[in-house]
Formats: C-alpha cells, structure tokens, sequence
C-alpha cells in the first residue's frame, strides 16, 4: 500500500508545528522529503512510528534552514547506526546539483570525520538535473526546476503503481513550467502560507509564498483531484484546518486537505 506521512506543515517560523516535510511509504519502505530545520526530525519519525533503518532515499528540495539542517541530522544519525551495525544497505540522496556542495560544506562542519567518511561508500548523493528520472522504492520519479526567483529548488513527480500522478511542488507558488508535471495531478501538494483575507497581516506574495484561496484556484484550473495545503503560518493552529477548509472549498471541486502534523493519507483510488 503507498501512504503518504505528513511529518510537518509549518513554514520557517513556526512554533506549534513542525516545518513542512513528509515521507511516502510503499511496502515496508519510506521515502522521505525534506527534513524541517533541526533534530525535530527525530521526534517527527519517532511519533510517526517511522524506523529510522527503513529510510534508504531521502530528497532535499532546496537549502533553506527549515529544509536543510533536519538532514544533517538524518545523516549523522543513520551513519552512526552504520557504524554500529544497526542499519542495513545504502542511504540514497537526492537533490538538485547545485546543492550538493552547500550540503557537503555543513555536513564536514558539524558532523564528525568517522560518519563523513562514509558519504560516497554507503551514502551515496545524487545530484539532479531538471527533468531527471529515478527509480524511488520501485516508483519512476521525475524531478523538476520549479525556477525560484529565491534559492533554486526543484519539485517532482511519482507515479504510483496504479498510475496516478502525484506531484510535490516545493514551498513557492505554482508557475508555469510545472504545468507538464502539475495538470492532472491526482495528488497536488502546494504550499498556503496563510488565508487570502489575512494577506495584510501575513504578507505572503513579499515573501514568494501564496494563499489558501489562489491555491485553491490554482488547483482547479489545472484540474486537480486531491489538493494538500502545507508550509503555513500557525498563529491560530488549533482552527487552521476549519478556517483553511472554509477559505478554500468554493474554490475548489476536489478534495482539499489541510493537514495536522503526523496526519496520514492511503494514496490508493
């Protein structure tokens, strides 16, 4: 069964949730996307009942602290399981290949020699190039330029054993270029920072970031089944689902979905 584990939903700042990343489950393997910003990554694959030594592909989207420094975690702690025989097989990386060397840079700062050595033996990292295709746990997955105007960053598209298509459009909003990928997404994951009537306060085009109302509207040009809103603002967490699902369900004929942190999906038709 594919499962989809949303690990956190929040963007850089928050406090009351974790920030956005998530992994795909198939079989009895993950595969992970992002790690937030820090050691929370721990407790996040902890709670989610997610074995550390059933992790062996993990994808980097970009070099943001609430998306980078959650994978020198990863790495530091599956290359210490490494050394004590406590992890089986290889740990496959993938970003794009610009961002191989911002990694390299604060992994050699901050993670012990021992473990580093092991990048390029049993950690292996794959840099990307835009439109590239990769077998992820037995799935073909395409990678994409979602042309930031801010750091680079891809997204990608995985094709589930049925089929179906299920797109992960990074943290900014959608543009054109992802069209090929986006359109006819049977999964649509995009970022809503925060409500549309709330823009005064939150700022979110300032910040190359987009609301629940244009992402909801988004969605439905492109002709999306399943819409998953994340990376938002938690300054009211506790009704983020009421007001985000008010907000966007006359924008959008699909199934929207704005979920908690652990909150998990059957990805099946």
């Amino acid at each position: 069964m594919e499962e989809l584990i949303i690990l956190g939903t929040g963007n850089a700042n928050v406090t009351k949730c974790y920030n956005t990343c998530f992994a795909l489950r198939y079989a009895e393997e993950y595969f992970l996307v992002d790690a937030g910003g820090g050691n929370g990554i721990l407790r996040q694959l902890e709670l989610a009942e997610i074995p550390m030594e059933r992790i062996h592909h993990i994808f980097l989207s970009h070099e943001h602290t609430d998306h980078l420094l959650g994978m020198i975690w990863m790495i530091r702690i599956i290359a210490q399981r490494m050394k004590q025989g406590k992890y089986e097989g290889t740990l496959h990386l993938y970003m794009h290949s610009d961002l191989v060397e911002p990694l390299m840079t604060i992994v050699r700062l901050t993670v012990q020699g021992k473990f580093v050595k092991l990048i390029g033996d049993r950690i292996l990292l794959h840099p990307l190039e835009d439109g590239e295709q990769m077998q992820i746990l037995d799935h073909e997955v395409t990678f994409f330029d979602i042309q930031s105007q801010k750091a680079k960053q891809y997204g990608f598209m995985l094709s589930l054993k049925d089929g179906r298509k299920f797109t992960f459009a990074g943290d900014e909003p959608y543009r054109e270029c992802e069209y090929p990928y986006a359109a006819g997404a049977d999964w649509l994951l995009h970022e809503a920072f925060c409500l549309y009537s709330e823009m005064d306060q939150f700022k979110p085009h300032e910040k190359s970031h987009t609301t629940v109302r244009e992402a909801c509207e988004t969605a439905e040009k492109l002709g999306v089944r399943n819409l998953l809103l994340y990376h938002t603002e938690d300054r009211n967490i506790d009704r983020r689902k009421e007001l985000y699902l008010a907000e966007g369900k006359p924008c959008f004929s699909g199934n929207l979905y704005v979920p908690w942190d652990l909150e998990r999906f059957c990805l099946k038709a």
